[in-house]
Parts: C-alpha cells; sequence; structure tokens
C-alpha cells in the first residue's frame, strides 16, 4: 500500500509485520509514528524496541527471532523497530518466515529501509509482510496529500494552490509539512491558501535551498551545511553564487542587528517579507553583530579576490566555509 492508504488500512487494525520503505523520510517517519500510535504504547521503555538490522547476523538474527515472541510488560502490544535490515533469500526462508507464518499476536514488527540491496531478498514480495511505500508520490497525489494536510492544519486551501506549492516544494512532503505550518502562522486559522498566497509566501525549490544553506551556515551545522551545498553543486550551482549568497546573507544579519523596529517595518526598509525578517532577526541575536559583520567582510574580500582572478572560485568558496565555520 502507499503511505497515504496506511491512516485507513490501521483503522481497521494492525498487522504483525510491516515493511516501510522508500526514499521518502518523511512518509517513512510519519508511517513508523502513525502505527507506533497504533499500538497504544504506554510504556516505551519497555515495549518500544528499536533494533539496527546490520547487527542481525547468524546467531543473533536467531535470538532475535526468538525475542520476538516476548510477551510485553504493561501494554497490550510490543513493538519492534528494525533499520536498514536486508536479509538473504536463505535468511528469510529458514528464519524468518516460519515466524512470519505464525507470528506473535502481542508483538508487531516494522523493518525500516531505505531501499533494496541486490544480494538481499525482496522483502516487499513476501505475502507474510504488509508493504507501506514510502516513494516519492506523482504530483495528483502529492496534491491530494496536501490539500488535506492543510484542512487539518484549520486551512483553506485552493485545489490549484496546493498544486503550485507541490511543484515549489520540488515534491518534498517534509518541506510542504514546514510550509503549511508556516502559512498556519500566517493566515490563522481558517485562513484561505490560494495561488497568490504561495506566490508571496513559498520560495521556489532552488531558491529555497539556498536559504537553508544559508541558515545552516548561521547556525554552525556543518553536516547539514555540506549536505545541501554538494547537492546544490551537483545539480550546476555555481560557487560563485553560493559564496555570493552567503555573502548576502551576512550582510542582511549584520544589518537587522542593528535595526529597530517590528519586523513589517524593518521588512519594508530591506525589501523583504516579514517572516523572513523575523527568522534574520532570530540568527542575529545568536551570533551577534560584531561575528555577523566580520564575515561579511571577511566573504565580500573573498569575492573581490576571486573576481579580480587572485583567487579561483572553488578555493574563495573553500576560504569562506572556512572563516565562517573555523574563523
Amino acid at each position: 500500500m502507499k503511505f497515504v492508504q496506511l491512516e485507513n488500512s490501521l483503522r481497521q487494525g494492525l498487522a504483525p509485520v510491516y515493511l516501510i520503505a522508500g526514499e521518502e523520510t518523511y512518509f517513512r517517519d510519519h508511517a513508523v509514528a502513525k502505527i507506533r500510535a497504533a499500538c497504544g504504547i504506554a510504556n516505551p521503555a519497555l515495549n518500544d524496541v528499536r533494533v539496527e538490522g546490520e547487527t542481525l547476523k547468524g546467531d543473533r538474527l536467531l535470538s532475535f527471532r526468538d525475542e520476538l515472541r516476548f510477551l510485553p510488560f504493561l501494554d497490550g502490544k510490543r513493538l519492534v523497530r528494525v533499520y536498514e535490515f536486508y536479509p538473504t533469500e536463505r535468511e528469510w526462508e529458514k528464519i524468518l518466515r516460519p515466524y512470519a507464518e505464525h507470528p506473535c499476536d502481542s508483538t508487531v514488527l516494522l523493518i525500516v529501509n531505505l531501499g533494496k540491496r541486490g544480494n538481499a531478498c525482496d522483502l516487499t514480495r513476501k505475502k507474510e509482510i504488509v508493504y507501506v511505500d514510502c516513494g516519492r508520490e506523482d504530483e495528483e497525489t502529492l496534491t491530494r496529500w496536501l490539500y488535506a494536510l492543510m484542512k487539518r492544519e484549520g486551512l483553506q486551501p485552493d485545489a490549484d494552490a496546493a498544486g503550485l506549492m507541490v511543484r515549489y516544494c520540488a515534491s518534498d512532503a517534509a518541506r510542504m509539512k514546514k510550509e503549511t505550518e508556516k502559512l498556519g502562522l500566517l493566515l490563522g486559522e481558517g485562513g484561505r491558501v490560494t495561488r497568490a498566497v504561495v506566490e508571496e509566501h513559498i520560495a521556489e525549490d532552488a531558491e529555497y535551498r539556498i536559504y537553508e544553506l544559508t541558515q545552516a551556515a548561521s547556525r554552525g551545522n556543518t553536516t547539514a551545511f555540506w549536505e545541501i551545498l554538494s547537492d546544490l553543486l551537483k545539480k550546476g550551482y555555481d560557487e560563485t553564487a553560493a559564496l555570493s549568497a552567503l555573502t548576502s546573507h551576512f550582510k542582511t544579519l549584520s544589518e537587522i542587528a542593528g535595526m529597530r523596529g517590528s519586523d513589517e517595518e524593518i521588512g519594508s526598509i530591506l525589501g523583504m517579507k516579514p517572516y523572513p525578517v523575523k527568522k534574520n532577526r532570530e540568527l542575529a541575536a545568536r551570533i551577534g553583530r560584531a561575528r555577523a559583520e566580520e564575515l561579511y567582510r571577511a566573504l565580500y574580500a573573498l569575492g573581490s579576490d576571486m573576481r579580480s582572478g587572485l583567487v579561483l572560485k572553488s578555493g574563495a568558496l573553500s576560504c569562506a566555509i572556512a572563516e565562517i565555520f573555523f574563523g
């Protein structure tokens, strides 16, 4: 079944064994959360078990199978979550299939995988397992899902606005969820989401990735920064543009740090919407005006050196990154 069908399925009852697989992180995480909620576990320390699939080899896989028959303590169900588990066909047939055919009534086994591996059996085709497909959905399905999500958040969306937002967010479900929450704050209970609202408040994908990059830089989140930058460069984004975006970002932070007034007033002066002003004020308060100005001057100088030919664009960006995270 698709992720969007899981909620209706759970109303009919829990299955003993699930496979949750696909590249859409938001759907995988929420599928786990929905099944966990359906289990009604009040004592997670006792009855919510997480296991890493790479540890389940040889005798450990045998003991794990036997542990699936442990009874819950002070709860009606026991949840066992196994992440990135890719058994061979032999392991399935000899060890796991006998359990899946006669499972423990009080245990719910969740196998949570990103995708498939070449030497592993195809768990998606095992009739004893309920497969929840968490891959990327088509635009029509995502539009219906987003429309329902907005309604649950108390918004009144137009159908064409939901479709536009799917395209602006490049079909990224996690980002659509965040943007829906943002619109809820901006529009309030019962707010109408039109195409004009989406065009005004939702940044298109490339622009949003640059926003995420600058936010990661300000927060000192090196892991997120490198993931986003690598993704942008692979898609053809230029090092010069990345350095320019970072320079502009720290210039904005240094300006905002020294300004007084409401978000709307500052936004009108800087040509920004109130919400980005609010988020940038939070960042400016976090890193301080002096540090923001220091980074702006350093990155501006690197950009000047690059334009004059004193340094290559890749070197200028590398120096800028070193200045941001280690300066």
